[in-house]
């Protein structure tokens, strides 16, 4: 056997193992480094801004991961108590609501045989019991795992710091262990970087900016729960399709049932206000920018939550979109497809 082609096997088989060691290794740890990546990325802007206004590449990048230090800590230390107090609060109450009894002054007719009634209160009774339990259980991890938290989070600043801070190196880096063309590269660099704008900014921030929206209008009219109740307007408002009237909506029925006509419509101005914002904002971001189908983001955020947890919101349209990217570069058809389009308006 050649003695060139040996070492080439052995070396590819070393680089194997140690790839896959890597893998095992950072694998605990691999979500926390995804998003300091992410954030790295929303963040770039605002380094290049201070990094031009104060010529220090630490300084800066230092500056931005103190400033969310506490942007994501002090809410954490003061909302915590409050977090778990209404969780508390959702799961007490929830046990004593009465599902049945509005339901039948809403549908007199199909609710007149007690036996069906009773069917359909103990099944909604039992789902909602499934989900209260579920969010007690998920506070509880939150406060057990407080150390392996703080040690995520630990990892997500460094990540955070080194890839503002030394982010021209990188994107060099990768460039040139990249297998294509330089014209390749370009397109895949420039693709990857608009449709990453397009779901990070046009679709997750725009969704938690919709959510506090509709929160605002939870906390002044004073509805019970109001900052649980903001948390999952935010989340409903960043998947498509859904949007922040998931939570809103029923909110503003609820009120109505209790005879809370004035706070039922305050909520649903808010309500109303937070589902304009992504038509005036949205465009903004997106304008002239690669865009992804919006049945695939939903499918990629459904699937990256069941698989990776809430950061798979983010996670799951962003590989789908990769994927897409790669796919489009291989057909090379010059032109856009029913999946990835280039939004010229």
């Amino acid at each position: 056997m050649d003695k060139e082609y040996l070492k080439k096997i052995t070396t590819a088989i070393i680089l194997m193992i140690l790839i896959v060691l890597s893998f095992f290794l950072v694998r605990p740890i691999l979500l926390s480094i995804i998003m300091g990546l992410i954030l790295a990325f929303i963040f770039s802007p605002v380094y290049d801004w201070l990094y031009k206004h104060f010529k220090s590449k630490n300084f800066s990048a230092l500056l931005i991961c103190l400033l969310l230090m506490g942007f994501i800590i002090l809410p954490l230390w003061f909302l915590t108590p409050v977090v778990i107090d209404q969780s508390i609060k959702i799961y007490t109450s929830s046990q004593q609501i009465d599902f049945v009894t509005p339901l039948k002054n809403f549908f007199p007719e199909l609710f007149v045989s007690e036996q069906f009634s009773a069917e359909i209160g103990s099944t909604i009774y039992s789902f909602v019991t499934k989900a209260t339990n579920s969010l007690m259980n998920s506070v509880s991890k939150l406060i057990l795992n407080f150390a392996t938290i703080f040690l995520q989070l630990l990892v997500v600043f460094f990540i955070l710091f080194f890839v503002l801070r030394d982010k021209e190196e990188l994107i060099k880096y990768i460039q040139s262990i990249l297998p294509f063309s330089k014209e390749v590269e370009k397109k895949l660099f420039k693709s990857s970087k608009d449709i990453t704008v397009s779901v990070l900014y046009g679709q997750v921030v725009i969704g938690i900016l919709q959510g506090i929206v509709a929160g605002i209008g939870f906390f002044i009219f004073n509805i019970p729960n109001a900052l649980l109740l903001t948390f999952f307007t935010a989340l409903a408002g960043i998947f498509p399709i859904i949007g922040t009237a998931l939570v809103w909506v029923p909110v503003v029925i609820y009120l109505l049932i209790a005879g809370e006509s004035f706070p039922a419509v305050g909520v649903a101005v808010f309500g109303i206000c937070s589902s304009l914002v992504e038509n005036m904002v949205k465009p903004v971001f997106i304008s002239k920018r690669t865009k992804m189908n919006t049945s695939l983001i939903l499918i990629g955020m459904v699937g990256g939550l069941l698989l990776f947890g809430i950061l798979g919101i983010i996670l799951g349209p962003l590989i789908i979109a990769y994927l897409l990217i790669v796919l489009e570069l291989y057909r090379d058809k010059g032109s856009p497809t029913v999946f990835v389009q280039e939004n010229n308006k």
